[in-house]
């Protein structure tokens, strides 16, 4: 049995963190002692593992929330339903890569054409007319 904080400390995170997942309906105490602390056990601690883990690739709580409630009664699901939630994250971050990517390009387009002078003043800089550019044709 783990209280809070020797639940936290096992996990490397702080006992709010753990009181949030609890709010967030993340995580279930085993119950509480006789003092009303809450208690936890080995299950417990591998529930915030896989959260963390979750976290780590970038899943949202919700997500986070469809895989535990799916790893609770995993054989009422198929592997697939759990397939399609880390599908649709990967095609998210496939669009964000998509965007940086271009915002990325379209930058480094108008940093190379710049002179860069540090003895010329900036009212004939390439960059601020590209960017002057880009206003006027948004309007």
């Amino acid at each position: 049995m783990y209280l809070i904080g020797e639940l936290a400390k096992q996990c490397n995170v702080t006992s709010d963190t753990l009181r949030f997942y609890e709010k967030n309906g993340l995580l279930v105490p085993l119950g509480r002692s006789s003092s009303g602390y809450r208690l936890y056990n080995d299950d417990n601690l591998a529930q915030i593992r896989f959260i963390l883990k979750a976290k780590q690739l970038g899943l949202a709580l919700d997500e986070i929330q469809e895989l535990l409630a799916i790893r609770l009664e995993a054989t009422k699901h198929s592997c697939a339903e759990v397939k399609a939630i880390t599908q649709s994250k990967l095609n998210i971050i496939d669009e964000k890569i998509a965007q940086l990517t271009d915002i990325r390009l379209a930058l480094k387009s108008i940093n190379d054409a710049c002179c860069g002078h540090v003895d010329e003043d900036a009212s004939h800089c390439s960059i601020l007319s590209a960017l002057a550019e880009l206003e006027e044709k948004k309007d």
